[in-house]
């Protein structure tokens, strides 16, 4: 029943507020994904940075992911929606199953790159379409559930890896104010790296 007037709440936040500000202009959201974010939190040295950009007038999310030292391989990623209470907790996922299409599977680190296309039902998870959040059932009404989700602080993208197989390293999205790019990400991600060997060094 909640989730059902949560879904209704979306729908009329997508008419009266988020969407209608929004169209014209793609929003972006990001996010720093670590163990520690998990839940339960787990003490994996991996970390990555995550940049989604969702254009409604397009009907289009361009999801950027960079990441490095996983304990384990990573054997999938996605976006999760929506928890029952902003940036925490566990929901089911609402992206492309049994994974975001063509993210690296089987390594430590990598840097994905897909836009998708959101009114197409491959898109999603076919129980997030067919779930209470989305009242319509339909891709439609999965995109706005979704993007609205988002600014509401209740989506999350996490690795899931061969070691931690109920998800690595997650962060959840927020809404960005200014345009980014995956290249800082990358140069964040750089610098961590480099942190991290320094300190090997030293050790050595």
């Amino acid at each position: 029943m909640r989730a059902f007037s949560i879904g209704l709440a979306v729908l009329s936040i997508a008419t009266v507020g988020l969407v209608s500000n929004a169209q014209a202009i793609p929003a972006n959201f990001s996010a720093t994904l670590s163990g520690p974010n998990e839940s339960p939190p787990n003490a994996s040295p991996g970390t990555g940075t995550a940049l989604v950009t969702f254009d409604l007038a397009a009907n289009t999310m361009r999801v950027q992911v960079a990441f490095s030292g996983l304990l384990g391989t990573v054997t999938a990623s996605h976006i999760h929606c929506c928890t029952a209470v902003p940036f925490a907790g566990t929901a089911g996922v609402a992206t492309t199953t049994p994974t975001f299409t063509g993210f690296p599977g089987g390594v430590t680190s990598g840097i994905y790159d897909h836009t998708f296309d959101m009114l197409a039902a491959t898109s999603y998870n076919p129980a997030f379409v067919a779930g209470a959040f989305d009242p319509t059932h339909d891709p439609g009404g999965a995109e706005l559930a979704l993007y609205n989700a988002m600014w509401l602080g209740e989506t999350y993208l996490n690795i899931h890896s061969s070691v931690v197989g109920g998800g690595e390293i997650r962060g959840f999205l927020t809404h960005v104010p200014e345009p980014i790019t995956l290249s800082l990400f990358g140069a964040g991600l750089a610098g961590t790296i480099a942190m991290r060997r320094r300190k090997k060094a030293k050790l050595a």
